[in-house]
């Protein structure tokens, strides 16, 4: 057994099945052992899944180039770029290598901030950001960001699918939901039925123990949908993405604060080709249905609620912009940069390779984009 799995079942005998989000928590972020505790599993061909940043620079030269465009507007003298999961810092290269080479200027006034909560992470990116000698600070937690906060834009990319998800089903029977837990059997993993508000002993779900489930994290569904939502319909709900998009609007001051991820709206969650939900994991960049499987060893993921992160946004003072398909936005993006090629660079074969793969919907162009701004 390894001691991953060791440290989940002894946690599971102390308090009895545990949220799934406690699961995914261990399984994805538990230090030392956790999946993206470890190089070899980052993106690319040699990690188990592709982002937009595994296709090349031309990603992250677009979104530097909205991001100069973004910050122009402001008047800002000084402002800070903050990327949030950065994983092991390509991204944040391609942004400062492109402001480095196109907008000096700008790049004299920004500050880049990385919040990375994870050690061995930081560890990663310093080393490979080390050669760009550019003005990078890390912060582990919003708490230990300045007061003064952020200026500027605040982004992730393939983050918040990857935050810990209560996994919940449908009791039609009783008609309320029930949620799927994670249990013990001899040496297996197994799913166990658990209230909602169930008592949990354990450790606090991801971050804070306000993202643990409450009955308010639930589906508000009208009853005429109720009384035909199939006994078993499974989805999920991420009171940590929630509360992750309420901090980081808190926290922006001025500018803008945008996400690409996979995500559905509340409604698209409940149509009935998704009654198992979209929680997934990927193993050798291939799909595998048995979430329980192969602990810290593949990928957990869960669909984004972008209704949900948009309300805790507006609820903190931002605006909406608009939720995008990554298709949409770059492209929006990529017409700008055509007309403004002495600021953005030459459209070469390479970049036009790139921007192929990243807007065709059968590859990343069906990630969304929400874009909200103070």
């Amino acid at each position: 057994m390894s001691k991953l799995r060791e440290i989940i079942r002894r946690e599971i005998e102390a308090c009895g099945a545990i949220p799934f989000a406690r699961f995914m928590e261990l399984s994805l972020y538990c230090p030392e052992f956790g999946y993206y505790e470890r190089l070899a599993n980052t993106p690319g061909k040699g990690g188990d899944f592709y982002t937009s940043v595994s296709v090349g620079s031309l990603f992250g030269e677009l979104l530097a180039f909205q991001f100069a465009g973004w910050v122009e507007k402001t008047g800002l003298n000084r402002f800070q770029l903050l990327e949030a999961g950065s994983a092991d810092g390509r991204l944040a290269a391609d942004v400062l290598n492109w402001f480095k080479s196109r907008q000096p200027h700008l790049l004299e006034r920004m500050e880049y901030w990385i919040l990375e909560p994870s050690l061995t992470r930081r560890e990663w990116q310093k080393k490979n950001l080390e050669p760009l000698a550019a003005p990078v600070r890390w912060f582990d937690s919003w708490d230990k960001l300045p007061s003064s906060g952020v200026r500027g834009v605040i982004f992730s990319n393939e983050l918040l699918d990857a935050m810990p998800a209560h996994r919940i089903g449908w009791n039609a029977q009783i008609r309320n939901w029930f949620e799927w837990g994670v249990g013990c059997e001899a040496e297996n993993f197994v799913w166990v039925r658990r209230p909602p508000d169930g008592k949990y002993q354990g450790p606090a779900a991801f971050d804070t123990p306000r993202s643990a489930l409450r009955s308010r994290h639930l589906p508000t569904l009208p009853a005429e949908l109720l009384a035909v939502l199939p006994d078993g319909f499974t989805t999920e709900t991420s009171p940590a993405a929630v509360e992750w998009w309420r901090q980081a609007a808190t926290v922006l001051k001025e500018g803008t604060l945008l996400t690409l991820d996979y995500g559905l709206t509340a409604e698209e969650f409940l149509v009935p080709h998704r009654a198992k939900g979209t929680l997934r994991a990927y193993h050798g960049h291939r799909p595998n249905d048995d979430l329980l499987a192969n602990v810290g060893e593949q990928d957990l993921t869960a669909h984004v609620n972008f209704t949900a992160l948009q309300s805790a946004g507006e609820s903190a003072g931002l605006k909406t912009e608009g939720l995008f398909s990554q298709a949409e936005f770059l492209k929006r993006v990529a017409e700008s940069a055509w007309h403004a090629q002495s600021a953005f660079g030459g459209w070469t074969a390479a970049r036009t390779r790139q921007f192929q793969t990243l807007t065709h919907p059968e590859h990343l162009g069906s990630f969304e984009v929400l874009v909200q701004t103070r």
